[in-house]
């Protein structure tokens, strides 16, 4: 038995692809909720152990509702040349289509699309299947983020791509239904990691931490933790020629993997959200990621609420820690992508002795007050999704999705829970055919947008 933590436990793999239907549902089904979550993460192959947690090749498990009914589960491994074998690296250069294609799944322009920040995205079928690798049309040549913003108001989708080698960072934009309108090198941008940034109505935002290149990291995840590379959030104009406007502003040493949101307040500030780490809770996290010996280690070690307030006339930035819970993956509901959200959702962690349970976190910024759903020992729910009722009328006014996987029973279960009270019993509970390994990232996919005016972009 291998004792690589992330082969274990919540993330033991599952060995094999299956679909199950009319799936027993608990509670009442909201009509409303007519679509699929769709969710992703890493698994290997049976026999095959990577160096690294996010090596793994990507599996995506998806949970068809409609008319108040569980129609179907279903998990599918998305058949990338890396799931065969095939080498990122050769002689030829990067090779962007041997993608794990396993940190999210997103949906635009009627298409659904698996991504790791490597590689291309790769398009996948309404039932999971995998279609191919796909490059809008021919017009994008570089790697895509696996965190792309959509706008909400423009429907716009903007992207980047990030390399350890010039050009570190290329900014795009796609139309709402998928044509790539513009491409921009970011100048400015070092080697440093980049896996999420945001927008702003009229700006983008991108973060660098002290985490860099090095190719001396021999787990196949080439960046290391250097105190000798400055953190910086740039930001940068929407629109053309936005690019050569970027401005860098150094902050603290630290390294915010994922991004609660950013806006323009008041008085013009960017402020921006997200969990950070410090050195040690980085190396303690990467100890996880690999394998490496370290007792009480968790995939998300010290990692604490931040905001940055970036005052563009003073050229100075203000940071503040705003919560003291080891929290990661925050959410909101992204009709607020963009715009100052009062809502904010996130998952809490055992603490960073690995003592505690795991929880979800509301938190509400207008009060400073913070709701917590603790889950039992064995239970880790996953990154919950805010789905908008039908006839809600404030900011959190919905459901929360959230699949948990449950090593008690050797189980899951997804809940529906009511997102303006979180200490509300579950509006309805789906349970699945198998227990469903801990997972990454993923997305609440309506039936509407789903239809494909242009089926032969690809």
């Amino acid at each position: 038995m291998t004792s690589k933590p992330y082969l274990t436990g919540h993330y033991t793999p599952v060995a094999d692809e299956i679909t199950a239907t009319d799936l027993r549902v608990e509670g009442s089904l909201p009509p409303e909720l007519s679509g699929r979550l769709i969710r992703n993460s890493h698994n290997p192959k049976p026999g095959i152990t990577p160096t690294h947690w996010f090596k793994g090749s990507g599996m995506v498990h998806g949970i068809r509702l409609r008319e108040g009914r569980a129609e179907w589960y279903r998990n599918r491994w998305v058949h990338t040349p890396a799931l065969e074998g095939a080498p990122y690296l050769t002689e030829q250069g990067p090779d962007l289509t041997a993608s794990t294609a396993g940190t999210h799944v997103i949906e635009h322009g009627g298409r659904l699309l698996a991504l790791c920040e490597a590689n291309l995205p790769f398009e996948l079928t309404a039932d999971l299947d995998t279609v191919g690798a796909y490059d809008f049309g021919g017009r994008l040549t570089s790697a895509m983020t696996a965190h792309p913003k959509e706008d909400p108001v423009t429907g716009e989708l903007h992207f980047f791509a990030s390399s350890p080698f010039p050009p570190h960072l290329i900014h795009h934009v796609a139309s709402p239904d998928g044509q790539v309108l513009r491409s921009r090198e970011v100048p400015g941008a070092s080697a440093a990691l980049k896996h999420d940034f945001a927008i702003t109505e009229h700006h983008v935002v991108f973060l660098e931490g002290s985490v860099t290149f090095d190719h001396a990291e021999q787990s196949g995840i080439p960046y290391r933790w250097s105190d000798a590379q400055a953190s910086r959030i740039g930001v940068m104009p929407r629109g053309e020629g936005g690019a050569e406007q970027v401005r860098w502003f150094e902050i603290g040493q630290g390294y915010a993997m994922h991004l609660a949101n950013a806006y323009e307040d008041a008085r013009g500030r960017i402020v921006v959200e997200g969990p950070s780490v410090g050195r040690a809770g980085w190396q303690r996290s990467w100890n996880w990621w690999v394998g490496a010996p370290d007792r009480g280690a968790e995939p998300n070690s010290g990692s604490r609420s931040r905001r940055w307030t970036v005052d563009l006339t003073a050229g100075t930035v203000r940071e503040e820690q705003t919560d003291d819970l080891t929290v990661e993956f925050p959410t909101i509901n992204d009709d607020f992508i963009g715009r100052e959200h009062r809502y904010q959702y996130a998952l809490s962690f055992p603490d960073d002795l690995g003592i505690g349970n795991h929880t979800l976190v509301k938190y509400d910024r207008s009060t400073g007050t913070r709701q917590l759903l603790p889950f039992g020992t064995g239970q880790l729910p996953s990154e919950a999704l805010f789905v908008p009722a039908a006839q809600g009328a404030g900011e959190d006014a919905g459901y929360l999705l959230t699949v948990v996987s449950d090593l008690n029973a050797d189980a899951s279960r997804m809940l529906v829970l009511d997102a303006s009270d979180l200490t509300l019993p579950p509006v309805a509970t789906v349970h699945l055919p198998r227990r469903v390994p801990a997972m990454i990232h993923g997305s609440w996919i309506p039936d509407a947008d789903l239809a494909r005016p242009d089926a032969d972009l690809r």
